[in-house]
């Protein structure tokens, strides 16, 4: 690792700049304008999210806050708890937890860090780990095992089968650093009673041993302010998905980023239903005078993202879809199957604050319904899995065409793209599969990405 790398802490460094970021945002228009001039590294990420107008003022702002508690969490006498995506944070906030999640940490680096994530991915290798395994966790990661972030105090993650590489990808970081380990499970069904009894004590378990970690009871009366303000969001979530029905679709193209990025790393939090009510509200503005949000024109063509997003540096994917007239209908990582959700059917789950027991059946099986734990923890072709959500969404959300984008690392996707793909074009949406790597430009550059996307848009005139 170059010397260079270990200046800055990596969670100091994204901090810093997410911060500084969220500031410059609160001056006037003028002010704002004169500003970009002086930061062209990062006016590529400023401008297509300061372009939604308050939402993504608020996103930054969440992320900022989010990276604050992360780097200051020792200095409040918090306890972090390494995780990942698939787990939802709302169980950490209630227990004054600060969780650590890899992904979005790995996003926000490969976002906004001029050299990615990169170098700290091959210190992973450097360190013993695989190369094979997802980048998306590596990224960030690295920096954690090279020493050069607050280092969490143990680890919680619900991926073992779902995802291989996840799950191994925290294994060997809690071997490495020699930290405390819990792994959550699932079974292969989510609704029999068999099943939500698994599910259940397994997440009793979990709150036992955060208890064990921590020293702190867990606070049923904080515990149910969480899930409250969880509840809220899912209820605004839903509504912003089912206004992207309408054609042309009133929600701007970069919002399905806005709406995991923050549910992934606050979920339960104020900041998070602060956002999703501004980008309500917009939505719902767009809605009422019969436009689309394409800030571009019109809106042409409708994507659905049957897997994850691209995340090369300045958000370059949701601005060439904005330019090219298309809108993002959302992929895998916005589908949390909340009971109101418009495409959930009898899959969804409730909330209900009744009773302590209640509130932790509510977060057992909100976890159980998690983006990937629940559409990919089998074949692609079972029911109420991949195939079936794809092909319900496409026609749900009247999507031209579907993509494929994900990391090489992506065993269960990578072993049934393909015939996902083919079975999405029988179906009558032609699909492109991405041979990239979401978060690493050097097994494909943006720029053949972008070129792959264009010529697939413009062979299959689509645009």
């Amino acid at each position: 690792m170059r010397e260079a790398l270990k200046e800055y802490n990596y969670d100091w460094n994204l901090w810093s700049l997410f911060s500084a970021a969220s500031k410059t945002v609160d001056g006037t228009p003028k002010e704002f304008a004169r500003m970009l001039g002086r930061i062209p590294s990062f006016r590529g990420v400023i401008e297509p999210v300061m372009a939604t107008g308050e939402p993504g003022r608020l996103f930054l702002k969440g992320m900022g806050k989010y990276l604050e508690e992360v780097v200051t969490a020792h200095e409040k006498g918090k306890k972090l708890c390494m995780t990942t995506f698939c787990q939802s944070p709302a169980i950490f906030w209630a227990m004054d937890v600060v969780p650590l999640l890899m992904e979005p940490m790995t996003v926000a680096g490969s976002l906004v860090r001029k050299g990615g994530a990169n170098e700290f991915m091959d210190y992973c290798v450097e360190a013993g780990f695989t190369e094979t395994s997802c980048s998306s966790q590596r990224g960030a990661l690295g920096a954690y095992l090279a020493g050069l972030a607050e280092k969490p105090d143990f680890v919680v993650i619900d991926t073992p089968g779902i995802c291989d590489t996840n799950a191994n990808s925290f294994s060997f970081a809690a071997a490495y650093m020699k930290l405390p380990f819990y792994q959550l499970n699932y079974p292969p069904t989510l609704k029999d009673e068999r099943a939500e009894k698994y599910h259940r004590d397994d997440y009793r378990n979990m709150i036992a041993f955060i208890e064990d970690q921590t020293g702190n009871k867990l606070d049923t009366a904080r515990l149910a302010e969480v899930m409250t303000e969880m509840e809220k969001q899912d209820l605004l979530i839903c509504e912003i998905q089912d206004l992207q029905r309408l054609v042309p679709s009133p929600v701007p193209v970069i919002y399905n980023f806005f709406i995991y990025g923050l549910r992934f790393t606050m979920g339960g939090r104020k900041e998070v239903t602060d956002m999703l009510e501004a980008m309500l509200a917009e939505a719902q503005k767009k809605a009422q005078e019969g436009k689309g949000a394409i800030f571009s024109g019109p809106e042409k063509a409708r994507a659905l993202f049957i897997y994850i997003d691209h995340y090369a540096i300045n958000v370059p994917l949701w601005s060439l879809l904005d330019e090219r007239g298309v809108t993002h209908l959302g992929g895998i990582l916005d589908r949390f199957y909340q009971a109101d959700a418009p495409y959930a059917g009898d899959d969804g789950y409730k909330i209900s604050t009744d009773s302590l027991d209640a509130m932790i059946d509510s977060l057992a099986e909100a976890n159980s319904r998690l983006p990937m734990v629940k559409q990919i923890r089998g074949p692609y072709d079972a029911p109420n899995m991949w195939l079936e959500e794809g092909l319900g969404l496409a026609k749900m959300y009247k999507a031209d065409f579907c993509v494929y984008s994900g990391t090489p690392g992506c065993r269960n996707t990578w072993g049934m793209v393909k015939l996902m793909a083919a079975d999405m074009e029988k179906a009558g949406y032609p699909t492109l599969v991405i041979n990239a790597d979401a978060f690493d430009d050097r097994v494909e550059s943006w720029e053949q990405t972008r070129h792959r996307i264009e010529e697939f848009l413009e062979v299959r005139r689509l645009v």
